[in-house]
């Protein structure tokens, strides 16, 4: 995601301003997506750990608008409107954020497993070829997953576009409230999806040799410092650079070697984070979805 595309998706991530009678939960999903938007502001590239710190400040951020959906006033708000248009856009948003969630989550756990694979041939030291193949493997997975996040990240577009195209009714103070916070809460679980979806989708560039080089090559070009270190970067392109210098030089360079085990430790480690995350978010959007379900059958 470029500086521009981050700051346009951000400017539709608009603070709550709410009435100072609005009721204490409002109030904090109002500081809490204060907090993430300051969070995501200062940092101009994905790295692991800011998408880490997003997906933890977005579980504060749902268990707040869980406080909100028990609250009896809210429940009723939305029970009396069940049939007009906004219920329905909360309702279908609910199901679409849960459904990329699960995808991107799925996504990542196949990320583990590669990233687990080529680090225990690694260490195994099982050979040019076993490791070759590996390294292959690790970089087909890539490309493959680089368009699943294509897809994904065109359709949390099309769902933030929605978001931004929503009218705002002129309702009674507490129903305004109600209905302008869920939609920031929406615009801002897309914005931390992309930011994560824009991590995994570091360019991985198009085979053009065979054997080593072949695998050099499809490592993302121009990234790689001396002896394979990067300075800048974000954990994934710092794996590339440590892979691609290892290509290069073959297995036998021992420190290339141990620089490449060291580099997928800490990428796997940040990998498992970021699926632990997902997962406590997947949990709070089912809980979402089931509150919601559960007001409007009454």
């Amino acid at each position: 995601m470029t500086k521009s595309q981050k700051s346009n998706t951000r400017g539709q991530v608009r603070s709550v301003s709410l009435p100072t009678r609005s009721h204490p939960t409002t109030l904090r999903i109002d500081e809490e997506l204060k907090k993430l938007d300051a969070c995501e502001s200062s940092s101009t590239l994905p790295t692991a750990g800011t998408v880490s710190n997003g997906l933890i400040g977005l579980e504060n951020l749902y268990k707040c608008v869980d406080e909100l959906l028990n609250l009896p006033s809210t429940q009723q708000v939305i029970s009396q409107y069940k049939l007009e248009k906004w219920v329905d856009e909360l309702m279908d948003g609910s199901v679409r954020l849960l459904d990329t969630c699960g995808n991107t989550k799925d996504l990542v756990s196949q990320m583990k497993v590669h990233l687990g694979d080529v680090r225990s041939c690694l260490r195994r030291r099982k050979g040019e070829s076993s490791i070759e193949s590996s390294i292959t493997k690790f970089t087909s997975f890539r490309k493959k997953m680089k368009k699943d996040v294509k897809k994904l990240i065109g359709y949390l577009k099309q769902m933030d576009n929605e978001i931004v195209g929503s009218r705002i009714l002129d309702l009674d103070q507490h129903v305004s409230a109600v209905i302008r916070v869920l939609r920031e809460v929406s615009a801002m679980s897309i914005y931390i999806f992309q930011s994560l979806l824009a991590f995994l989708s570091v360019p991985v560039s198009k085979p053009n040799q065979t054997k080593w080089l072949l695998v050099s090559n499809l490592m993302r070009k121009g990234r790689v410092a001396c002896e394979g270190q990067v300075d800048n970067g974000n954990e994934l392109e710092r794996v590339d650079a440590a892979l691609s210098s290892l290509c290069k030089y073959g297995s036998s360079e021992t420190e290339k070697m141990q620089i490449a085990q060291k580099k997928l430790e800490v990428l796997e480690a940040r990998v498992e984070e970021i699926e632990s995350g997902l997962e406590c978010i997947f949990r709070c959007l089912i809980r979402t979805r089931a509150s919601f379900l559960n007001i409007v059958s009454q």
